[in-house]
């Protein structure tokens, strides 16, 4: 089969959907003999050259000032869909509610092909972070919401993602898929341990707490610096080390210098930075940085005595079934998605959502380190899930889709209004890509098609308010260039 992986972040980009998509597009490739291509907005200076299957990176913007680091796609660049639709995918599966799905929905127009979308995030709380409370947050939803509804089938990577979409909103049908782990089953290396160890200064006999992901308040982070501080007053000795980037990460250190607890701080291409507690505080907090090497990661994990996950933010936790697969049990939140699968002082631990909770079980912990490492191992043999076996999976659904289309039996979700804005906007943007060479009879097509732009503009307002300010910039330009056009050729 071909198959066509769109996304709104891939390296450089480093993220759980990020890591999806590239795990998604290696086993196809590699393990079950696909053809793949993935479309994502490109970044400055990045290499799509060395994958094993086929990039289009399309025009993006920068959006850091709104989401720290990532930059947003234009979906509306022909071009780079002209080159997605001449790979003649089968299905096309999009992991991003917004550009990449508005680009799978023109897609979907070029070819016919269904469109699977995967619910990773609860974009809920980004899109309040980035707009606040209010109207704007509200009206974007709903437009998310509305684009993940034009998709033919929606997969959620848990029960709790799935309630979250049904939240916001959301009323069709879905299937839980989960995510897997590119770990391989099994500790790291004892020497790439050791490595590891002799980097960061780790003792023996000294508990070492991990937590790996963005470092983003929303991700309960707060809550084990708290609880670190707890420990820290009793004299409680420990290594707490936080991998991975983030806009947060200058606030929570700050906090913790506020504290008194040693700091130190490991900065890209940079050196150390060691910052002494006060004389009566134990503890060390170390912020890794951003670990883009897996094998290294992989080391980090297993290294560790005890996983840090209080996030009632994220809907699987990849992060959580990577710690598994080095033996590493987690602490997590009840009843977040996180928490699913994981059964109290068996598989991992459970605890209410405060700091004083946290910090009684790892004064517990703390003191029984052969504990955790049995808790771990059946972390490792109990909730630990292969990348293998989760694209296995999604390939056996996308096989069946693809039967469906070719022997009548799929249904297709009813058009919405914002359908009709898409076709007629696909119209007019291929037509002004080859405005030398432009047929006299789809001068025709296009006329009537602004016709029917203008026709039916109480349906489109409000699909191109959906869609935002760039989109309609957009679309104007390229209605303002055929007009041109055809007055021209007239």
């Amino acid at each position: 089969m071909n198959i066509c992986l769109l996304n709104d972040s891939f390296p450089p980009i480093i993220d759980g959907v990020a890591n999806t998509v590239l795990n998604y597009g290696k086993i196809l490739t590699e393990n079950l003999d696909a053809k793949v291509v993935v479309g994502t907005p490109r970044y400055p200076d990045a290499d799509y050259d060395n994958y094993p299957y086929k990039v289009v990176p399309y025009p993006s913007f920068n959006t850091s000032d709104i989401v720290a680091g990532y930059r947003a796609g234009n979906p509306l660049a022909m071009k780079s869909i002209r080159k997605i639709a001449n790979f003649e995918p089968d299905i096309i599966h999009t992991h991003c509610p917004v550009s990449s799905t508005i680009m799978a929905r023109i897609l979907q127009n070029e070819t016919g092909v269904p469109i699977v979308f995967t619910y990773h995030t609860k974009f809920d709380v980004d899109i309040a972070r980035a707009l606040g409370e209010g109207f704007l947050k509200k009206e974007t939803i709903r437009a998310m919401v509305r684009n993940i509804s034009a998709c033919d089938e929606v997969w959620v990577v848990s029960e709790g993602a799935g309630d979250n979409l049904r939240s916001l909103g959301f009323e069709g049908d879905l299937r839980v898929m989960s995510n897997g782990v590119d770990f391989p089953k099994g500790r790291a290396d004892a020497e790439k341990i050791d490595e590891i160890s002799s980097f960061y200064n780790l003792p023996e006999g000294i508990p070492i707490f991990l937590f790996v992901g963005r470092i983003m308040k929303y991700k309960g982070l707060p809550l084990i610096i708290d609880a670190l501080n707890i420990l820290s007053d009793k004299g409680i000795d420990y290594r707490m080390i936080f991998v991975g980037g983030g806009a947060d990460a200058k606030i929570l250190q700050e906090t913790i210098l506020k504290y008194g607890i040693t700091l130190e701080i490991y900065e890209e291409n940079g050196p150390k930075k060691h910052y002494a507690g006060k004389s009566d505080k134990s503890g060390l907090i170390i912020f890794a940085g951003p670990e883009r090497n897996r094998e290294r990661l992989r080391a980090i994990n297993s290294r560790a005595d005890l996983f840090l996950f209080p996030s009632v933010y994220d809907t699987n936790g990849m992060v959580v079934r990577e710690a598994a697969a080095c033996g590493l049990a987690s602490v997590l939140i009840k009843d977040s998605c996180a928490a699913e699968g994981i059964t109290d002082r068996r598989n991992g631990f459970i605890i209410d959502e405060t700091a004083e909770n946290m910090a009684v079980l790892l004064e517990e912990l703390s003191g029984n380190l052969p504990y955790l490492k049995e808790i771990g191992q059946n972390a490792m043999n109990e909730i630990y899930i292969s990348w293998e076996d989760s694209v296995k999976a999604a390939y056996s659904r996308y096989e069946e889709l693809h039967d469906l289309v070719l022997y009548g039996g799929f249904r297709r979700r009813r058009k919405l209004p914002s359908d009709l804005f898409l076709e007629s906007t696909s119209m007019i943007l291929k037509g002004t890509e080859h405005v030398f060479d432009i047929p006299r009879n789809i001068y025709g097509g296009m006329r009537e098609n602004i016709v029917q732009l203008t026709d039916r503009s109480h349906i489109y307002t409000e699909s191109i308010a959906e869609f935002g300010k760039e989109l309609g910039k957009e679309i104007r330009e390229n209605v303002g260039n055929i007009g041109n056009i055809l007055s021209r050729k007239e």
